[in-house]
């Protein structure tokens, strides 16, 4: 059975600062540390739960006036997963595109202004792209493979009544959808993450 937005709607509630602005990233076969490399990261000091990575990433965007994101990391099975507060970098073509060479690349990303965008991508082919809040519109080398599997996470289409806005849980149960990785608070609260920072461009 495919999970659904409201498998997800614990997020908002359990971890208000980063479910603000956040993105979230899970890369195929590769580790943090490669990873890191394809994005011209450095590292920084490991960190033990999403609360102090958020903090962190705060004090580093102050700290270099807003020029380097803090990105924490860590491998789940055979996916890298790296979460960025306030961050967007997973769903940048220029960088996410080329990062993905070779490998599958799913990344979803909200803002404080409620903008928001999701990215799959395979071999640095742009698969899919959208707006979780408008997924009508969706561009990519297959804009319509997952059509059925969004209706039935609990996407709003034009033809739905808007109601609660779940377009933040839909995007984690597609991603889980597409990884077979499961996001879940004890991982958020209990993980060291690898971390590192990359410059904003």
């Amino acid at each position: 059975m495919t999970t659904n937005a409201s498998d997800y709607t614990w997020f908002e509630e359990r971890f208000p600062d980063l479910a603000e602005a956040y993105c979230f990233t899970l890369v195929h076969d590769l580790t943090p540390s490669d990873l890191l490399h394809r994005l011209d990261g450095r590292d920084e000091p490991s960190l033990t739960g999403i609360d102090a990575v958020v903090d962190a990433a705060f004090d580093l965007l102050r700290q270099s006036d807003g020029k380097r994101q803090l990105v924490a990391m860590a491998t789940i099975g055979l996916w890298a997963l790296l979460i960025e507060p306030n961050g967007y970098l997973g769903v940048t073509e220029a960088r996410a595109l080329p990062a993905s060479a070779g490998t599958r690349w799913i990344s979803h990303f909200v803002n404080i202004n409620g903008l928001d965008a999701f990215l799959w991508a395979e071999d640095a082919v742009k698969r899919l792209w959208f707006e979780p809040m408008f997924p009508d519109d969706r561009w990519g080398a297959t804009p319509d493979e997952l059509l059925d599997v969004m209706h039935s996470i609990g996407f709003h289409f034009g033809e739905d009544s808007l109601g609660t806005d779940l377009s933040g849980p839909a995007a984690f149960a597609l991603a889980e959808h597409l990884s077979g990785i499961a996001i879940t608070p004890e991982l958020l609260r209990n993980t060291e993450f690898i971390c590192g920072s990359v410059e904003v461009r």
